[in-house]
């Protein structure tokens, strides 16, 4: 396993690498560290601490390689999430496999670049991906569409946002509070202000009709929902 780069540090989108492929590694390492707005905190392959160590970087995004679609078997990728639940994952240098790529995604990836991409699609959607966004090739986006038609009942993430009214960040928060995080917690992980997530916190509770933060959490239990 790899360790934290040195010499990345101030403001912008914190990435880490973890890629089993070493020349994809470095190549990616070169581009993205001549990026402005994008600053590479570690870089390292797979390893029995990989999910931990990434951890400890306070990484926003991390970018994994096509050597990795086994990590969803393996528990990597929900590891990442039980350590860290904002934290967001690209897989790059992909085959344009519709098993592959709904079982990443059903794992938790937010970003899937296929194998041909350039640097710049690659940039582009570490950016989107870091903002909240979903990214996928146009050629996958219809797979997508009929398994989320398919298993919709047990998707509680939809009901979430289409009978409670909750945005995607909102569902980040949620999530986040039922782990006991406080305000100023949760404003740190999210890279966020604590007003501005303060604010949120109150439109959640109006939306879900709960009195205090504590009932947000059993509210949503009630509703047979897990976050």
């Amino acid at each position: 396993m790899g360790s934290a780069v040195s010499g990345f540090s101030g403001p912008g989108t914190a990435v880490f690498l973890l890629a089993e492929n070493r020349l994809l590694r470095e190549a990616l390492l070169r581009i993205l560290s001549k990026k402005d707005d994008i600053r590479v905190v570690g870089a390292g392959s797979l390893g029995p601490d990989a999910a931990e160590q990434v951890a400890s970087t306070r990484a926003h995004v991390v970018v994994l390689d096509s050597v990795s679609p086994l990590l969803a078997d393996h528990g990597v990728i929900r590891k990442l999430h039980q350590l860290n639940p904002a934290i967001r994952v690209v897989m790059v240098g992909m085959e344009a496999d519709e098993t592959i790529f709904l079982r990443v995604v059903q794992a938790g990836a937010l970003g899937y670049v296929l194998k041909d991409a350039s640097a710049v699609e690659v940039s582009r959607t570490i950016r989107a991906v870091a903002a909240g966004e979903a990214v996928c090739p146009a050629a996958l986006s219809t797979a997508l569409f009929q398994w989320v038609s398919k298993h919709k009942p047990a998707m509680p993430s939809l009901y979430l946002k289409n009978s409670l009214g909750l945005s995607r960040r909102e569902q980040q928060l949620v999530g986040l509070i039922q782990q006991g995080l406080t305000n100023k917690e949760m404003a740190s992980q999210l890279n966020l202000s604590e007003q501005t997530v303060k604010n949120h916190v109150h439109r959640i509770l109006r939306k879900v009709g709960a009195p205090d933060r504590l009932s947000i959490a059993e509210v949503c239990r009630n509703e047979g929902l897990s976050v």
